[in-house]
């Protein structure tokens, strides 16, 4: 695999290597003619575009001259595609209008299959839940700014990048091409794929809506080393043939340029209900102000807007679900249990969620659906309701009332709070904490007592005034 690191840092490939096929009339050489002054006549420049795209992988040497390059590649390896600009008007923009917005899709070579995408794409979903179709991966991207992995198309993916910068996006395809078509003869010939990228500028208002580049390639994704071997299965076909034959086919190049072309019909991406976690990506680009551009790697969400977990009601209705897997950080689901109240998602056990998301969400989305409050270290009662003179302690105890108090730290401090909430006084007017203990003394309470109370002890708690005016003796007995 090529990487961006080990080229120079302004890098713009020559005509040549952008262009290995034929040349055509514009890149025709001057004929030299004896009447003419070779030394008079303008030195021919080629014209490169503005914007170009190119693939880090090779190209497949079974492609004949007339048609378009093929490339292979591995499923979920990721490979590098640079984003190179020749636009030297960007250096004089400012920087916050200077950034440019790419859509990434991997679409269908073949128009049969355009046309019944979105069936195609939900039937993989489903036969591959929690997956998609193509993901950046992110340590090694450069330049990228604020990726979006919208979780209701599986196939796209945006980012923004500075055309005055270097920019390299690392891309995984985990689908295969023969998981598209059906078996013919007993034997599958997968389907191509389309890479596209269609980019866009800045409009008058801000928004990234004003088209300026598309190119795309053509692919084909075979399950890990797959590719590998079927580059070298082609390249040993050709060098059997004969050196007439070998002359039809174009010779195989270690990058892959895209083509220029039109922009993919419907490119237009609605909003996001929620943006990938741990991605810093709004569901709509805006043009970013310069403190809150952040470049990859992508910097972590913050944890701290995590609200806290709630059960699901098995009353819930459809959206009611929908807002509990936004609120739990589920999004990536919600398609998925598009159709799921409370009760139907309550009803699936955790090894039907594991199958649908995954080991690590599917157990996080079972212990979310069956959440409870956390189980305190210790549990007391007490009763401030202190027996009368007649009255026997043994009935006393049988008629009071008590209240509980829940003990998370098991600290003296701590019962101090929970005993001044319950006479409602503050609590720094409790001085002291004493519990009655053998032969009517009173043992001043301290932590390690406190950490030794058996659970779900029974007390009556007293105030008894002290030489400080509002000041209290709580006694526990």
């Amino acid at each position: 695999m090529l990487f961006w690191h080990s080229q120079p840092e302004h890098y713009w490939p020559t005509a040549a290597e952008h262009y290995q096929n034929p040349t055509n009339a514009i890149y025709r050489e001057t004929i030299p003619l004896p009447f003419l002054k070779q030394e008079d006549q303008p030195v021919p420049t080629p014209l490169c575009p503005a914007y170009q795209c190119v693939l880090c992988a090779p190209t497949s040497p079974a492609a004949k001259l007339h048609e378009e390059t093929l490339t292979y590649l591995n499923q979920g390896q990721s490979y590098e595609i640079r984003m190179l600009s020749n636009w030297r008007a960007a250096s004089d923009i400012p920087e916050s209008r200077r950034l440019l917005k790419s859509v990434l899709r991997v679409g269908f070579h073949d128009r049969r299959l355009q046309y019944s995408e979105r069936q195609q794409l939900e039937g993989w979903q489903l036969s591959h839940p929690g997956d998609r179709i193509v993901d950046i991966d992110i340590p090694l991207s450069v330049g990228v700014i604020d990726p979006l992995l919208n979780p209701s198309y599986l196939n796209i993916v945006e980012f923004l990048w500075d055309p005055s910068k270097r920019t390299s996006v690392f891309i995984q395809v985990n689908c295969i091409s023969t998981e598209f078509t059906q078996k013919k003869n007993g034997g599958e010939k997968g389907a191509p794929f389309r890479v596209q990228v269609d980019t866009f500028k800045v409009d008058s208002q801000g928004n990234f809506n004003e088209h300026v580049y598309s190119c795309s390639c053509q692919v084909k994704v075979f399950k890990p080393k797959g590719a590998d071997r079927k580059q070298k299965t082609d390249r040993e076909k050709v060098e059997k043939r004969s050196a007439l034959e070998r002359e039809k086919y174009q010779p195989s190049c270690e990058t892959t340029v895209f083509i220029e072309g039109m922009p993919w019909p419907e490119i237009e991406i609605p909003k996001s209900p929620s943006s990938t976690p741990g991605l810093c990506s709004p569901s709509n680009f805006k043009v970013p102000t310069p403190d809150r551009i952040c470049a990859s790697p992508v910097c972590a969400s913050d944890s701290s807007t995590e609200c806290a977990g709630e059960s699901l009601n098995p009353s819930a209705s459809i959206s009611d679900t929908q807002q509990w897997l936004l609120r739990n950080r589920f999004s990536n689901y919600c398609r998925t249990f598009s159709n799921f109240t409370g009760a139907d998602l309550l009803k699936m056990t955790r090894r039907d969620l594991t199958q649908i998301c995954g080991v690590a969400d599917g157990i996080r989305l079972s212990h979310a659906l069956t959440a409870r409050s956390v189980r305190p270290r210790l549990t007391l009662y007490i009763s401030t309701e202190s027996p009368s003179k007649n009255q026997d302690i043994t009935d006393a105890n049988q008629t009071a009332l008590y209240q509980e108090i829940y003990m998370e730290d098991m600290t003296a401090a701590e019962l101090t709070n929970k005993l001044a909430d319950l006479f409602s006084v503050p609590a720094n007017h409790i001085l002291r904490i004493s519990r009655t203990g053998p032969h009517g003394i009173h043992i001043l309470l301290s932590d390690m007592m406190v950490r030794n109370m058996p659970e779900e002890s029974c007390f009556t708690a007293m105030l008894q005034k002290v030489q400080n005016p509002d000041g209290f003796h709580c006694i526990l007995r």
